[in-house]
């Protein structure tokens, strides 16, 4: 395998699957910096989930809010302990199931249910939104947590006349070693890295708390040289909503993707024209940071939709690549109209 990231240094914030896409961008030459942002913990005391699973035995629901994969397997296997496992299952094989995201959809369909819906956000806005549509008053809805309560989506259901049944199956908590997080802010608010890979949206406003009073310095640095790099767009919420451009896929994708958006060719994928996203190629950016950022520093304006920062293009691939010194024969010299000293 070529090593298209030698060179790049890459914080992971995963905890769960951080080895798995660890090991990705290694195989690919970068140096990895772990750092995990958050656990998931099992509930302590599972008398809530235990109480949780026998309402929803004793008053069947109509509709099953699926929002997280590991939250499905969880309750399921919870299930399996008391008992339960096979009439958990016959009750929810007669509910409207929706399943948030693709990873929910593999956890319902791998415990023998189907799902009828799925939102294309991913966001529990548009699973209320579309339930409130379809008519939710007198129904009892199942919603599966995904580690934290759902006050807002919860309220929404129950003012259009349903009956919500909260499923607490974990919760977040922070790292049990908090010195790599920190190490991590430190690199992140120093530049040091080149990207930091988010896999959750918890994840990030916890990489954002344990920054405390160098929030701004952070933010900044993801604004400007440091690149983060989501799966999917609820994940990437909490930094787009503060101005931080992101590296996402449309809809939610797994740790892959992450390892992926950074070795893919420029030619072969397109720009996403969402405000405040990029799809780079890593090594584009790496070359266009270097060249024209941080050495001439000459301005360059931004052709197309793009956002335009430091004068530049926010490290989007397909432009911008006839910065001053670039060798003749590298592949990414763009023929866009627009592209020219600003």
């Amino acid at each position: 395998m070529r090593e298209e990231l030698a060179g790049f240094t890459i914080g992971v914030t995963a905890d769960r699957r951080r080895d798995e896409l660890a090991a990705l961008l290694q195989r690919r030459g970068a140096r990895v910096v772990l750092a995990p942002a958050l656990r998931i913990v099992p509930l302590a005391d599972d008398t809530e989930l235990r109480e949780a699973t026998r309402a929803c035995l004793e008053r069947p629901p109509d509709i099953l809010m699926a929002n997280t994969g590991i939250g499905m397997r969880g309750w399921l296997e919870a299930a399996e302990g008391w008992g339960l496992a096979e009439p958990l299952r016959g009750v929810l094989s007669g509910a409207y199931v929706v399943a948030r995201g693709p990873k929910a959809r593999g956890a319902i369909r791998a415990a023998g249910l189907y799902d009828q819906w799925s939102p294309a956000s991913e966001s529990c806005d548009e699973v209320v939104d579309h339930l409130r549509r379809r008519g939710v008053s007198g129904q009892i809805i199942a919603m599966q947590l995904h580690g934290e309560r759902q006050p807002e989506c919860t309220r929404a259901l129950e003012e259009a006349g349903a009956t919500v049944i909260e499923i607490p199956v974990y919760r977040w908590a922070p790292p049990t070693d908090p010195a790599p997080l920190h190490r991590l802010v430190d690199l992140v608010a120093g530049r040091l890295v080149d990207a930091v890979t988010f896999t959750s949206a918890p994840a990030a406003e916890a990489l954002l708390r344990a920054a405390g009073d160098r929030t701004e310095a952070v933010l900044d640095a993801l604004r400007g040289d440091v690149l983060a790099s989501c799966v999917g767009p609820v994940t990437a919420e909490p930094l787009v909503r503060r101005g931080v451009p992101v590296s996402a896929p449309s809809r939610a994708g797994s740790a892959r993707w992450c390892a992926r958006s950074w070795t893919s060719c420029p030619g072969e994928r397109s720009p996403s024209r969402s405000p405040g996203t990029c799809s780079p190629c890593g090594a584009m950016r790496r070359w266009w940071t270097a060249n024209c950022v941080r050495s001439p520093r000459r301005r360059w304006r931004c052709c197309g939709p793009w956002p335009r920062r430091r004068g530049g293009c926010c490290r989007v691939p397909r432009c911008c690549g006839r910065c001053r010194g670039a060798p003749t024969s590298t592949p990414w010299r763009w023929r866009w109209p627009g592209c020219g000293p600003a």
